[in-house]
């Protein structure tokens, strides 16, 4: 069953704080150094085993333009020839993978993020699929999900059909506001012709998923100005929207340097944009599935929570859940079932790995027995807000409220304030909860006890 979301404002300011977006469990804020390739092979070698399908994430960090906003792994340049030395690098890895990974497993899930994929040419954008298909088992009929973040300000006049062609079937458009002051201030001058153009280009080449990605909270921002932007994104109808909080941690992100703190909307205003966002995209047929995302209640993302299928993974909600990540690229994180692991975030270190050659894993965590049962526990409550608590005994062999007495405990004040229902067989998330799934997802995070600093906020 998927509830509705009820916004209260005094509630979630009284549960302000913050914490993980639960994109793993454990969070990158436990991955160590002490995790290399090695402990990654064993991993690989026993995913196969299991001859589970595969996930591929690939990360282009090039960017020709700088957003203030932006907290992602980037290199901003102009100099499209860097994107070639990168490829080669790419190459060497996809190999090295090649040659731990059953590649006979088909890719069911393939993301290219960024940074900005479309930095690359037509040609550079072909020779990375080719490379990806010479070694990975990609699906040929369609039926995988095929995805690509697009930046409409770099989409040229082939770009799109030379993505459909070489199979991505989906693709996300990065937006964030309509309005020209907000982008000016944000250093993204885009149009929405531009964006609204790419959109039409899209559905006429047959994409069968479109994304709009927006922010909330940006300077300048007002909730007259944000009702604009949305009506324009409804009008455009995506199949899916995600609607992120902007955190603003300049002293951990250089470009935020340059947005004015005072520019900002206040606490209240940023939380009625918030109201507006949810109140809005529902009326139009939205259902929200959590944290920060939308999709129209046909689609599939929408389907699988109603089903109790969804999963959350470091590319957001998907409904591969039976997949095994591998991920390539400056940065980027594979997930198998025994662990995590994370490429060098910087791009010599990057380069010099790949020379020797040996796979770029620069940390990573080992999962235990009580990582996967709170892994679990967590997928459940942030992508279908209702725990079986029975199940969960049944499968990892545990009595749940004897082994989460400290927890349940903890929840008793969240259930006082109805964002909880504690049942004797279920733990359910109600219409209040849902803004505050990360808070109550949060309480079954062991390692969250000293930490609360280093996260963006929870709303």
């Amino acid at each position: 069953m998927v509830r509705a979301v009820e916004f209260d404002a005094d509630l979630i300011k009284r549960y302000e704080g913050s914490g993980p977006r639960y994109t793993s469990y454990p969070t990158a804020m436990e991955f160590s150094p002490a995790v290399r390739e090695q402990d990654y092979a064993a991993w690989v070698q026993r995913s196969n085993a299991s001859r589970r399908p595969l996930s591929l994430y690939v990360h282009i960090p090039f960017c020709a333009h700088v957003c203030f906003y932006c907290a992602c792994n980037k290199v901003v340049t102009g100099d499209r020839s860097k994107a070639q030395p990168y490829l080669e690098a790419l190459a060497r890895e996809i190999r090295l993978q090649a040659t731990l990974v059953d590649t006979s497993r088909p890719v069911e899930q393939l993301h290219w993020g960024g940074g900005t994929p479309t930095f690359l040419s037509e040609k550079e954008i072909r020779q990375l699929m080719r490379m990806l298909g010479e070694h990975f088992q990609l699906l040929e009929d369609g039926s995988g999900e095929y995805s690509i973040e697009v930046d409409p300000r770099e989409v040229r006049e082939e770009t799109l059909p030379t993505l459909r062609e070489i199979g991505f079937n989906r693709i996300s458009l990065g937006v964030q506001d309509f309005n020209p002051v907000v982008q000016k201030a944000v250093h993204r001058l885009q149009s929405a012709e531009q964006t609204l153009g790419a959109m039409q280009q899209a559905r006429e080449l047959g994409f069968r998923s479109i994304n709009i990605d927006l922010m909330y909270g940006l300077p300048f921002q007002t909730i007259e100005s944000f009702s604009d932007t949305l009506d324009a994104v409804i009008d455009a109808r995506p199949d899916r929207l995600s609607v992120f909080n902007y955190a603003h941690l300049p002293e951990r992100f250089k470009p935020q340097r340059r947005i004015n703190r005072e520019d900002l909307p206040s606490a209240d205003e940023k939380l009625g944009i918030l109201s507006l966002t949810i109140d809005k995209l529902t009326a139009a047929g939205y259902q929200y599935i959590g944290m920060d995302h939308f999709a129209l209640a046909d689609d599939e993302l929408a389907q699988a929570q109603r089903d109790g299928t969804l999963h959350r993974n470091f590319q957001g909600y998907s409904t591969h859940s039976d997949s095994d990540l591998v991920a390539l690229g400056v940065s980027a994180i594979s997930s198998m079932p025994d662990g995590f692991s994370q490429n060098h975030s910087n791009l010599d270190s990057y380069y010099a790995d790949l020379e020797v050659p040996r796979l770029p894993i620069a940390r990573g965590v080992a999962l235990d027995d009580d990582d996967h049962l709170r892994g679990e526990v967590i997928q459940q409550l942030i992508c279908n807000n209702t725990l079986d608590k029975r199940r969960i005994e049944s499968q990892f062999g545990i009595e749940f409220d004897r082994y989460f007495a400290a927890e349940l405990a903890q929840l008793a004040g969240m259930h006082a304030d109805a964002l909880v229902e504690l049942g004797e067989q279920r733990l359910d998330v109600t219409a209040r909860g849902r803004l505050l799934i990360r808070n109550i997802c949060r309480v079954f995070d062991r390692y969250r006890v000293e930490k609360e600093e280093k996260f963006s906020k929870m709303i």
